[in-house]
């Protein structure tokens, strides 16, 4: 109605009362949440870190640490991190895919079917030793995750130095060539960009800490062992990284849908490259536009608005690899 300044939609508020019959739950949120646990036996707590895997263990009976490792939930329960590949299907094309395993669990008496007897075939050939747990520890472990029986848990992944990448890349005699990742935030993404760049020779990848897809199971699985074999930098501060490199003598290109110039032909091609990939949906963020050297973009239909962003780098990948071939 005209003049009435009350928002649409909106309901107003009424005095805050206790209502009756509220079954306890006045008396039972005085009564408080029990005593404070210790540092070390919180997870999130710094106290917690600093302790042995054993200490942890024989205190809390939680996993020994890492990076992102199965935490106990308020309900005491532990959640599947994402270091951790359950399910039959998802856990044979790990370990056909190479994943480096720290622990490989499979339930007593589970039901056999041609899943799990390929399963212990490939980890019998592989020596790949198969711990036995109850179906209640198992559950426990991947905090009641469909696991069908099989569970495996990969180990903290090693991130390399982003200066011993551009050392690397530097000496390369065929020029260096790096990827860099902005705002890449789909672990099967940021596996794909590493399977590329192992397939065209790229010296490395970088990600920044923020904002980003990290090295979890997924990540490791789509890169098909790749990461193995690419380093992986994980980084501060992406702008400051980027300066850095082209400082160092590297051209910093950025893979933008409305450049004008064509990646097939960017001036610095022959020397380090340093190539820049933003998301799909938001691309590069402003300040890495204006750390890039130039912005370059692949010719597609109108059609199409835009590429994926690991297909994207590895046309763009194939690009110079050709060029410079």
């Amino acid at each position: 109605m005209p003049g009435n300044s009350q928002r649409k939609g909106a309901v107003r508020k009424k005095g805050k009362t206790t209502p009756a019959g509220s079954g306890g739950r006045v008396r039972r949120g005085l009564e408080g949440k029990g005593p404070t646990p210790r540092a070390e036996d919180r997870p999130y707590h710094k106290a917690y870190r600093k302790r042995g895997p054993n200490e942890a263990g024989k205190t809390t009976g939680a996993k020994p640490k890492g990076r992102a490792s199965s935490r106990a939930s308020a309900g005491g329960t532990a959640t599947a991190g994402a270091d951790w590949v359950i399910g039959r299907n998802p856990v044979l094309e790990a370990l056909q895919a190479g994943l480096p395993i720290r622990r490989a669990y499979v339930a007593d008496g589970v039901e056999r079917d041609d899943r799990l007897r390929d399963i212990l075939t490939f980890a019998a050939e592989h020596g790949i030793p198969l711990l036995q747990a109850t179906r209640p520890e198992l559950d426990r472990l991947t905090g009641g995750g469909v696991h069908q029986g099989v569970a495996l848990q990969l180990p903290a992944f090693e991130y390399a130095d982003a200066e011993d990448v551009l050392a690397d890349a530097l000496d390369a005699p065929e020029g260096g060539l790096v990827v860099a990742c902005d705002s890449i935030t789909d672990p099967r993404n940021l596996g794909a960009i590493i399977r590329s760049a192992a397939a065209f020779g790229a010296h490395g990848v970088i990600i920044p800490e923020r904002r980003s897809a990290q090295m979890t199971a997924a990540a490791w699985k789509t890169s098909a062992g790749a990461a193995a074999r690419v380093p992986v930098a994980r980084v501060t501060n992406l702008n400051r990284t980027l300066k850095a490199y082209a400082d160092a003598g590297f051209t910093v290109v950025g893979l933008a849908g409305e450049a004008e110039t064509d990646i097939a032909g960017f001036p610095g091609i022959d020397g380090p490259v340093l190539l820049v990939v933003g998301s799909e949906g938001e691309g590069l963020a402003r300040l890495v536009r204006e750390n890039c050297d130039v912005l370059v973009t692949i010719p597609i239909q109108s059609a199409v608005e835009s590429l994926n962003a690991s297909v994207a780098t590895a046309i763009a990948l194939y690009e110079v690899s050709r060029s410079r071939a």
